[in-house]
């Protein structure tokens, strides 16, 4: 069971979907990836690649919810940074999402459109969580070229290992959560459209990217990250 990727489409992705509905598994989405520990492998990354700065830039690829961006906000104010934080979301229902769930005085900007247009904004860090499996190989390919040439201080890559258990497992997890059914089912297929540790090495040779590290974070996080 998934020896292969699979490259099924994830009904989030329909735009046809209502945008009532859409606002519904956005939210419980984050209420998983809370659930889940997702901040968690972000976090360690900027304890290391932030180590001794006052201040920093931050890009974070595919925003959802923003749930990520309020969480690094709350690190940052922890750790006495002044930062200013930037999202960009292909899809503009994820803007009124994410606005309604943050705090206007939280240091956030969030923006619809392609990451590529924000190249040579001066970020210090580009980031993402749960976008890589997404994207197809040209894809990821050009964005790991893109976060290793904006980002100054290191990039992360926060996504999911394909893996039989938690495959099988998370449908459990999700019920327990009272999860939107849709949220129940892209969780499988996302789990189904990640990559494991040797193929994200592949995607590091064929993108010509030198230095980075695949890390595997509990529960079944599998995070790609460089540091400068």
């Amino acid at each position: 069971m998934l020896a292969e990727r699979r490259i099924t489409e994830e009904l989030m992705d329909d735009p046809a979907l209502p945008e009532a509905t859409y606002r519904a598994v956005l939210a419980d989405l984050a209420r998983v990836n809370a659930a889940t520990l997702a901040a968690r492998p972000t976090l360690a990354f900027l304890d290391r690649a932030l180590a001794g700065r006052d201040s920093f830039a931050l890009l974070d690829v595919g925003f959802g919810h923003g749930d990520m961006l309020r969480r690094i906000a709350r690190w940052a104010a922890a750790q006495g940074k002044q930062a200013r934080l930037v999202g960009v979301d292909l899809n503009p229902r994820s803007l009124p999402c994410a606005l309604a769930a943050t705090d206007p005085a939280l240091p956030i900007t969030y923006v619809t459109g392609d990451y590529a247009d924000l190249a040579g904004e001066g970020f210090d860090c580009v980031v993402s969580s749960l976008v890589a499996h997404h994207m197809t190989g040209d894809q990821l390919a050009a964005f790991l070229r893109f976060m290793d040439a904006e980002a100054q201080a290191g990039w992360l890559v926060n996504d999911l290992h394909r893996h039989t258990f938690s495959y099988l497992g998370y449908p459990l997890l999700a019920r327990l959560l009272g999860a939107h059914p849709i949220v129940r089912k892209d969780g499988q297929t996302s789990i189904a459209r990640a990559f494991r540790p040797a193929e994200w090495h592949s995607m590091l040779d064929m993108a010509d990217i030198q230095g980075a590290r695949v890390q595997r974070f509990f529960p079944y996080r599998l995070c790609v990250s460089k540091i400068r």
